[in-house]
């Protein structure tokens, strides 16, 4: 009857909730290692020709790709290769759309390639979107105006994609800290509030 329906259905729910972590990982992983063999595999296609061997060109090729990133990283980081990229940066900074987006960009890779410096500090709960309604929301820095009074900058995902959301400059003084790290508010925000402590920290 009706017990044995729901307990059906809350086996296949169980079941997709299991598999959708397993299913996007290696979605994620797969794509990357194409993103990477692409290149090598072209390469070593055009030499074997006709002669094929099974997934040998894309492990190959995103060996080949790897290895050429490292020698483009160590090449960027010494001092020869600092001042190309400085010379490139200066001509791209000329350009007025150009700019823009490549500024935009550097900033994001920087401060995910810089292991010392976290895109979000910490979690807070602001009145958001009307005075009365709490929402979790991530700092991504600080400032002042010209009276010194002091603002976070506060980054406000949207539930379940946190990559999206609305860049708000907020009063300290208006903010409520709160005892959870980075990653459970992530957790939070992704689950809807499903996955939450029981106490709240906005009273």
């Amino acid at each position: 009857g009706n017990k044995m329906k729901n307990r059906v259905s809350n086996n296949i729910l169980a079941g997709i909730l299991s598999i959708i972590p397993i299913y996007v990982t290696f979605w994620i992983l797969k794509n990357l290692f194409i993103l990477f063999s692409n290149p090598g595999a072209k390469i070593i296609n055009s030499i074997l020709g006709q002669y094929k061997v099974l997934y040998l060109p894309e492990i190959t090729g995103f060996f080949l790709t790897t290895v050429f990133l490292c020698v483009v990283g160590i090449f960027v980081r010494n001092i020869i290769g600092k001042k190309i990229i400085n010379y490139f940066e200066k001509v791209v900074l000329k350009v007025p759309v150009v700019s823009i987006i490549y500024k935009t960009i550097k900033q994001i890779t920087s401060s995910l390639g810089d292991p010392n410096k976290q895109s979000f500090k910490k979690v807070v709960l602001i009145e958001y979107p009307r005075s009365g309604l709490w929402t979790l929301a991530m700092v991504t820095g600080e400032s002042k105006d010209e009276l010194s009074n002091e603002y976070y900058h506060i980054f406000v995902p949207t539930t379940p994609n946190p990559t999206s959301g609305f860049m708000l400059f907020s009063l300290k003084s208006d903010v409520k800290e709160c005892d959870i790290s980075v990653e459970e508010g992530l957790k939070i925000i992704i689950s809807g509030g499903m996955i939450a402590p029981e106490v709240n920290n906005i009273a």
